[in-house]
Protein backbone atom coordinates (compact mmCIF):
# COMPACT_ATOMS: atom_id res chain seq x y z
CA UNK A 1 0.00 0.00 0.00
CA UNK A 2 1.23 3.52 -0.81
CA UNK A 3 -0.27 6.96 -0.50
CA UNK A 4 -0.60 9.41 -3.36
CA UNK A 5 -1.39 12.71 -1.69
CA UNK A 6 -4.60 12.06 0.24
CA UNK A 7 -5.39 8.97 -1.84
CA UNK A 8 -4.67 5.46 -0.59
CA UNK A 9 -3.45 2.94 -3.11
CA UNK A 10 -3.72 -0.83 -2.92
CA UNK A 11 -1.16 -3.29 -4.24
CA UNK A 12 -3.93 -5.16 -6.02
CA UNK A 13 -3.96 -8.91 -6.58
CA UNK A 14 -7.33 -9.46 -8.25
CA UNK A 15 -11.09 -9.40 -7.89
CA UNK A 16 -13.84 -12.02 -8.05
CA UNK A 17 -17.25 -10.36 -8.55
CA UNK A 18 -19.27 -13.33 -7.25
CA UNK A 19 -18.23 -16.21 -5.01
CA UNK A 20 -20.36 -18.71 -3.12
CA UNK A 21 -17.45 -20.54 -1.44
CA UNK A 22 -15.61 -17.79 0.48
CA UNK A 23 -18.32 -17.23 3.12
CA UNK A 24 -20.71 -20.02 4.07
CA UNK A 25 -24.34 -19.05 3.52
CA UNK A 26 -23.52 -15.79 1.77
CA UNK A 27 -22.74 -14.68 -1.79
CA UNK A 28 -19.76 -12.35 -1.76
CA UNK A 29 -17.23 -10.61 -3.91
CA UNK A 30 -13.55 -11.17 -3.11
CA UNK A 31 -10.71 -8.65 -3.21
CA UNK A 32 -7.19 -10.06 -3.31
CA UNK A 33 -4.33 -8.09 -1.77
CA UNK A 34 -0.89 -8.60 -3.30
CA UNK A 35 2.05 -9.40 -1.03
CA UNK A 36 2.73 -11.62 1.98
CA UNK A 37 5.69 -11.82 4.37
CA UNK A 38 5.60 -15.64 4.55
CA UNK A 39 6.03 -18.23 1.84
CA UNK A 40 3.90 -21.30 2.50
CA UNK A 41 4.87 -23.97 -0.02
CA UNK A 42 1.23 -24.90 -0.54
CA UNK A 43 -0.13 -21.39 -1.14
CA UNK A 44 -2.86 -21.41 -3.78
CA UNK A 45 -2.21 -17.75 -4.61
CA UNK A 46 1.57 -17.85 -5.02
CA UNK A 47 1.39 -15.61 -8.09
CA UNK A 48 0.35 -12.60 -5.99
CA UNK A 49 2.74 -13.04 -3.06
CA UNK A 50 5.08 -10.49 -4.65
CA UNK A 51 5.11 -7.94 -7.46
CA UNK A 52 3.35 -4.62 -7.84
CA UNK A 53 0.02 -3.54 -9.33
CA UNK A 54 -1.06 -0.40 -7.51
CA UNK A 55 -4.64 0.84 -7.82
CA UNK A 56 -6.50 3.67 -6.11
CA UNK A 57 -8.77 2.27 -3.42
CA UNK A 58 -11.57 4.36 -4.95
CA UNK A 59 -11.34 2.12 -8.03
CA UNK A 60 -11.57 -1.01 -5.88
CA UNK A 61 -14.56 0.43 -4.04
CA UNK A 62 -16.28 0.85 -7.40
CA UNK A 63 -15.61 -2.82 -8.17
CA UNK A 64 -17.23 -3.79 -4.87
CA UNK A 65 -20.21 -1.54 -5.55
CA UNK A 66 -20.60 -3.09 -9.02
CA UNK A 67 -21.26 -6.46 -7.35
CA UNK A 68 -23.69 -5.13 -4.76
CA UNK A 69 -26.84 -6.31 -6.53
CA UNK A 70 -25.58 -9.91 -6.49
CA UNK A 71 -23.75 -10.09 -3.15
CA UNK A 72 -24.27 -9.26 0.51
CA UNK A 73 -20.63 -9.31 1.55
CA UNK A 74 -17.03 -8.77 0.56
CA UNK A 75 -14.06 -10.91 1.58
CA UNK A 76 -10.55 -9.49 1.73
CA UNK A 77 -7.96 -12.14 0.93
CA UNK A 78 -4.46 -12.44 -0.46
CA UNK A 79 -1.59 -12.63 -0.15
CA UNK A 80 -2.06 -11.14 3.28
CA UNK A 81 -4.57 -8.29 3.46
CA UNK A 82 -3.45 -7.02 6.88
CA UNK A 83 -0.03 -6.26 5.36
CA UNK A 84 -1.68 -3.22 3.69
CA UNK A 85 -3.27 -1.68 6.76
CA UNK A 86 -4.54 1.66 5.46
CA UNK A 87 -5.92 0.26 2.21
CA UNK A 88 -7.69 -2.53 4.09
CA UNK A 89 -9.27 -0.12 6.59
CA UNK A 90 -10.37 2.21 3.79
CA UNK A 91 -12.00 -0.61 1.82
CA UNK A 92 -13.67 -2.12 4.89
CA UNK A 93 -15.05 1.28 5.94
CA UNK A 94 -16.38 2.01 2.44
CA UNK A 95 -17.98 -1.44 2.23
CA UNK A 96 -19.75 -0.99 5.55
CA UNK A 97 -21.06 2.38 4.40
CA UNK A 98 -22.54 0.59 1.40
CA UNK A 99 -24.34 -1.84 3.69
CA UNK A 100 -22.11 -4.77 2.73
CA UNK A 101 -20.84 -7.24 5.34
CA UNK A 102 -17.07 -7.56 5.54
CA UNK A 103 -14.88 -10.62 6.07
CA UNK A 104 -11.18 -11.33 5.99
CA UNK A 105 -8.98 -14.34 5.36
CA UNK A 106 -5.71 -13.84 7.25
CA UNK A 107 -2.65 -15.61 8.61
CA UNK A 108 -2.86 -13.47 11.76
CA UNK A 109 0.69 -12.12 11.82
CA UNK A 110 -0.50 -8.51 12.15
CA UNK A 111 -2.80 -8.62 15.21
CA UNK A 112 -2.77 -4.84 15.71
CA UNK A 113 -4.46 -4.37 12.34
CA UNK A 114 -7.14 -6.92 13.24
CA UNK A 115 -7.62 -5.20 16.60
CA UNK A 116 -8.17 -1.84 14.90
CA UNK A 117 -10.69 -3.27 12.46
CA UNK A 118 -12.62 -5.10 15.18
CA UNK A 119 -12.59 -2.16 17.58
CA UNK A 120 -13.94 0.09 14.79
CA UNK A 121 -16.65 -2.50 14.00
CA UNK A 122 -15.38 -2.81 10.43
CA UNK A 123 -15.31 -6.62 10.36
CA UNK A 124 -18.14 -9.15 10.57
CA UNK A 125 -16.11 -12.29 10.00
CA UNK A 126 -12.51 -13.49 10.41
CA UNK A 127 -11.08 -16.73 8.99
CA UNK A 128 -7.70 -17.33 10.64
CA UNK A 129 -5.31 -19.75 8.97
CA UNK A 130 -3.43 -21.84 11.55
CA UNK A 131 -0.55 -23.65 9.88
CA UNK A 132 0.99 -25.90 12.57
CA UNK A 133 1.23 -26.50 16.30
CA UNK A 134 2.87 -23.60 18.11
CA UNK A 135 6.16 -25.42 18.72
CA UNK A 136 6.79 -25.67 14.96
CA UNK A 137 5.39 -22.33 13.87
CA UNK A 138 8.42 -20.08 13.62
CA UNK A 139 10.57 -22.74 12.00
CA UNK A 140 7.88 -23.53 9.43
CA UNK A 141 7.22 -19.89 8.50
CA UNK A 142 10.84 -18.78 8.68
CA UNK A 143 10.25 -15.91 11.09
CA UNK A 144 9.21 -14.95 14.61
CA UNK A 145 5.46 -15.08 14.05
CA UNK A 146 3.95 -17.38 16.65
CA UNK A 147 3.25 -14.77 19.34
CA UNK A 148 1.49 -12.51 16.83
CA UNK A 149 -0.72 -15.36 15.61
CA UNK A 150 -1.54 -16.30 19.20
CA UNK A 151 -2.55 -12.69 19.85
CA UNK A 152 -4.80 -12.71 16.79
CA UNK A 153 -6.42 -15.93 17.94
CA UNK A 154 -7.03 -14.54 21.42
CA UNK A 155 -8.44 -11.20 20.31
CA UNK A 156 -10.82 -12.76 17.76
CA UNK A 157 -12.00 -15.34 20.30
CA UNK A 158 -12.67 -12.57 22.81
CA UNK A 159 -14.36 -10.40 20.17
CA UNK A 160 -16.85 -13.17 19.40
CA UNK A 161 -17.50 -13.65 23.11
CA UNK A 162 -18.29 -9.95 23.60
CA UNK A 163 -20.26 -9.57 20.37
CA UNK A 164 -17.71 -7.27 18.69
CA UNK A 165 -17.27 -9.89 15.95
CA UNK A 166 -20.13 -11.94 14.52
CA UNK A 167 -18.18 -14.87 13.06
CA UNK A 168 -14.76 -16.37 13.64
CA UNK A 169 -13.26 -19.60 12.41
CA UNK A 170 -9.86 -21.25 12.45
CA UNK A 171 -8.86 -22.89 9.18
CA UNK A 172 -6.39 -25.80 9.05
CA UNK A 173 -5.28 -26.76 5.55
CA UNK A 174 -4.45 -30.46 5.48
CA UNK A 175 -2.22 -32.48 3.20
CA UNK A 176 -1.76 -36.21 2.99
CA UNK A 177 0.78 -37.36 5.57
CA UNK A 178 0.55 -34.24 7.75
CA UNK A 179 -2.70 -34.90 9.58
CA UNK A 180 -0.99 -35.99 12.80
CA UNK A 181 -0.73 -32.36 13.95
CA UNK A 182 -4.46 -31.67 13.93
CA UNK A 183 -5.15 -32.92 17.45
CA UNK A 184 -2.32 -30.77 18.86
CA UNK A 185 -3.54 -27.69 17.02
CA UNK A 186 -7.11 -28.23 18.22
CA UNK A 187 -5.95 -28.38 21.84
CA UNK A 188 -4.17 -25.05 21.37
CA UNK A 189 -6.95 -23.07 19.67
CA UNK A 190 -9.75 -23.68 22.17
CA UNK A 191 -13.48 -23.89 21.48
CA UNK A 192 -13.81 -21.94 18.24
CA UNK A 193 -15.36 -22.88 14.90
CA UNK A 194 -12.92 -25.16 13.09
CA UNK A 195 -12.50 -25.77 9.36
CA UNK A 196 -10.54 -28.73 8.02
CA UNK A 197 -9.67 -27.63 4.51
CA UNK A 198 -8.46 -29.92 1.74
CA UNK A 199 -4.93 -28.93 0.71
CA UNK A 200 -4.22 -29.23 -3.00
CA UNK A 201 -0.81 -29.52 -4.63
CA UNK A 202 0.32 -31.02 -7.92
CA UNK A 203 2.63 -33.56 -6.28
CA UNK A 204 0.33 -35.20 -3.69
CA UNK A 205 -3.15 -36.70 -4.03
CA UNK A 206 -5.53 -34.49 -1.99
CA UNK A 207 -7.36 -35.91 1.00
CA UNK A 208 -10.96 -36.78 0.15
CA UNK A 209 -13.98 -35.61 2.10
CA UNK A 210 -14.30 -39.05 3.67
CA UNK A 211 -10.65 -39.01 4.73
CA UNK A 212 -11.12 -35.58 6.30
CA UNK A 213 -14.15 -36.93 8.16
CA UNK A 214 -11.99 -39.77 9.51
CA UNK A 215 -9.54 -37.18 10.85
CA UNK A 216 -12.44 -35.22 12.34
CA UNK A 217 -13.76 -38.35 14.07
CA UNK A 218 -10.77 -38.22 16.44
CA UNK A 219 -11.49 -34.66 17.61
CA UNK A 220 -14.82 -35.09 19.47
CA UNK A 221 -16.12 -31.77 18.16
CA UNK A 222 -18.15 -30.35 15.30
CA UNK A 223 -16.05 -29.26 12.33
CA UNK A 224 -16.58 -27.72 8.92
CA UNK A 225 -15.03 -29.79 6.13
CA UNK A 226 -14.09 -27.96 2.94
CA UNK A 227 -13.09 -29.64 -0.33
CA UNK A 228 -13.01 -28.60 -3.95
CA UNK A 229 -15.41 -31.37 -4.89
CA UNK A 230 -18.04 -30.95 -2.20
CA UNK A 231 -17.64 -27.37 -1.03
CA UNK A 232 -18.15 -26.88 2.71
CA UNK A 233 -20.18 -29.24 4.88
CA UNK A 234 -20.82 -29.37 8.61
CA UNK A 235 -19.65 -32.65 10.14
CA UNK A 236 -20.42 -34.05 13.57
CA UNK A 237 -19.20 -37.52 14.43
CA UNK A 238 -20.95 -39.80 16.92
CA UNK A 239 -18.15 -39.02 19.37
CA UNK A 240 -18.64 -35.27 19.04
CA UNK A 241 -22.41 -35.60 19.52
CA UNK A 242 -21.84 -37.60 22.72
CA UNK A 243 -19.39 -34.97 23.94
CA UNK A 244 -21.95 -32.22 23.23
CA UNK A 245 -24.63 -34.00 25.26
CA UNK A 246 -22.27 -34.27 28.25
CA UNK A 247 -21.52 -30.51 28.27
Amino acid sequence: MIRNGDDIRLNFGGFIPLSTVDWRGRSVCTVFFRGCPVRCTYCQNAAILSGENYRDTDDIIELIKSSKLAVSGVVFSGGEPTLQRDALIALARASKKCGICTGIQTNGIFPDVLATLIKSRLLDRVALDIKARWARYNNLLGGNYVENVQRSLALCTEAVRTGALSEFQVVITLFRGYDDEVASIVQEIGDVDLVLQQGVTESVLPLSEEELKTIADKLARRVFIRTREGGEVIYESDRSRRASRKR
